[in-house]
């Protein structure tokens, strides 16, 4: 019987390591039913029962969700481009401060281009 407590202890003591590991790299956005830090004061504080409840109400739901390539990346909520209250010009000839520090960068290269010429 000693060797079947220890086998479950063992189980025990890496399932709770897995599950804090998992609610500190979860996204804070990504955690169910309460915040990030709730989760982790709870998993911490009770580790069978906080691991367990961790691992069927508050991790991130991971069905519906398509494997990516290596080079995709994983879309936010809210895209930098699609993001509420960020001014986005029509075209680029409407943001004047995007054409002059376009040019900017292109008068510096040029000059560089040139120093580096006569060297």
């Amino acid at each position: 019987m000693f060797y079947l407590g220890g086998f479950l202890g063992i189980i025990t003591l890496a399932l709770w390591i897995f599950a804090i590991v998992d609610v500190i790299t979860t996204d804070e956005g990504s955690c169910r039913n309460l915040p990030k830090f709730g989760w982790l004061i709870l998993v911490l504080l009770f580790p069978l029962v906080g691991s367990i409840v961790w691992f069927v109400a508050g991790r991130p739901q991971t069905s519906g969700r398509v494997r990516r390539g290596a080079y995709e990346r994983e879309t936010s909520r809210f895209p930098e481009y699609d993001r509420p209250g960020r001014f986005a010009a029509g075209s680029p000839d409407d943001d004047e401060e995007f054409l002059r520090r376009c040019r900017e960068r292109a008068e510096e290269q040029r000059r560089k281009g040139r120093e580096g010429d006569g060297v």
